[in-house]
């Protein structure tokens, strides 16, 4: 059971063993960081020595971003071709491989939106609509089953990915950047606009990460739901067009527009998804896996089983002697590679509920165990479409009678990047839809 504290959120993940980054995202995270500014500072100063494909003058966005989702649209196009002519998938080799992807960029997800908080304090000015509208769907409006946040922790939950990675460091770089923006947005209000212009403008590797979890049969309604919300016809990636001219001074425009640029920039900050998508290695990551069970499994097994002269307690013995382990377990023919995992006695000690080692792996690790045992042989799957258990949910909403009208300000730090996924959360952000009037009515 996850327990939450007042300021925690329920995505966040295991500390990196390379802690600084870390710590300063779940510094973050507990409203317990002193020196935002500073960071933030130095961050965008890192920023400003890289390039950006923005136009140089800011009336030309909407062109930009206009041809932006169009060669998207075309690289898109082109890689279904490749699909349909017999190509392998371009991201995910094996379903483990997704499943640690999804992993990986957990933690900025769990505080998706976060960048926007301080636009929420000024719902009296028109010109920040946009940017609280967009807040706000983040957020779902406050409806549990619509929050981003709780779209990607079911997710996860539903692939049983409850006992979070040790991330490297810098995966919490982007989260830490959008909750540092959310904090200090009053006065990096340029920067703010311009982070939130190319986070929102939709990218190619959304459109095929969809595509691919759904062959793998994870249902990536988390992305789907980005790749529509986002476009650029009517989306946020409009709206984040419209709030930059809105807010964009007469006086001075060259200025804020400079600095929209390098907010923009904050979003090139560390590795590219695709880029990470390639570092997964499935042979590492196993080993990995039973590293992390070998410290607490080298005593518990009987000196009667035995592979090639030696007790799986002395296998288990010596860091160096996994992968010649799992040499073992295939020599003894406890393994079959390229065969159906059921095919091995290895996969029926480690898997259902009767089997002798329930419970030893969880389900991502038995993942791979599972691909790593089938390597070439494929699975069988059925493709799982984008949204496919959404329909499922039914979590009823308090009435409106219920809602609780507390002052604006107290609404709005509920709804701060690391509490608004919470139910106070998603109750002050019902909450504050009424109080201010910004609730958008059906269509009738």
């Amino acid at each position: 059971m996850t327990v939450l504290t007042r300021n925690s959120s329920p995505l966040t993940p295991a500390l990196s063993a390379h802690p600084a980054l870390a710590n300063r995202y779940q510094a973050l995270l507990n409203a317990t960081a002193t020196d935002t500014h500073q960071w933030l500072a130095e961050q965008l100063a890192l920023a400003s020595v890289k390039t950006d494909d923005l136009p140089d003058n800011p009336e030309q966005l909407h062109a930009w971003s206009a041809q932006h989702a169009a060669q998207v649209a075309a690289d898109y196009a082109n890689y279904l071709g490749q699909r349909r002519q017999g190509a392998p998938r371009r991201y995910f080799t094996n379903r483990a491989h997704a499943i640690w992807f999804l992993q990986q960029v957990a933690p900025t997800k769990a505080v998706d939106g976060a960048w926007l908080f301080s636009a929420l304090r000024h719902w009296q000015d028109p010109r920040f609509h946009g940017l609280i509208r967009t807040y706000l769907e983040e957020l779902g409006d406050g409806d549990p089953r619509c929050n981003h946040v709780l779209i990607y922790q079911r997710l996860l939950s539903r692939l049983g990915c409850l006992d979070p990675l040790a991330l490297d460091g810098e995966r919490y770089l982007q989260g830490a950047l959008q909750l540092a923006l959310g904090a200090c947005g009053d006065d990096y209000l340029p920067e703010v606009v311009g982070y939130n212009l190319g986070y929102e403008q939709p990218p190619l590797h959304l459109l095929i990460t969809t595509h691919e979890l759904a062959e793998l049969g994870i249902d990536g309604h988390y992305f789907q739901l980005h790749v529509t919300i986002d476009n650029a016809a009517s989306g946020h990636a409009s709206k984040a067009i419209r709030a930059l001219q809105q807010l964009c001074p007469q006086e001075g425009c060259e200025l804020f527009y400079r600095r929209v640029r390098n907010g923009y920039r904050l979003n090139d900050l560390g590795t590219d998804t695709p880029t990470l998508i390639s570092r997964f290695n499935l042979d590492t990551e196993l080993l990995a896996a039973l590293e992390r069970k070998r410290q607490f499994g080298q005593f518990m097994h009987a000196d009667r089983c035995r592979l090639q002269e030696r007790t799986v307690n002395q296998w288990l013995a010596d860091a160096q002697a996994l992968p010649a382990f799992l040499q073992a377990l295939q020599t003894q023919g406890w393994i079959k590679r390229g065969q159906e995992p059921a095919q091995s006695r290895w996969w029926s000690l480690i898997e259902g509920p009767s089997a002798p080692m329930f419970g030893v792996f969880n389900a991502y690790e038995k993942q791979l165990w599972h691909d790593w045992i089938a390597d070439s042989w494929q699975t069988p799957r059925r493709r799982v479409l984008p949204g496919s258990w959404q329909a499922a949910l039914l979590h009823p909403l308090p009435s409106e009678a219920s809602e609780d009208l507390a002052d604006i300000d107290t609404l709005i730090e509920r709804m701060a990047g690391n509490r608004h996924a919470l139910p106070v959360g998603l109750h002050a952000t019902r909450a504050y839809l009424k109080a201010t009037g910004l609730a958008q009515e059906a269509p009738q």
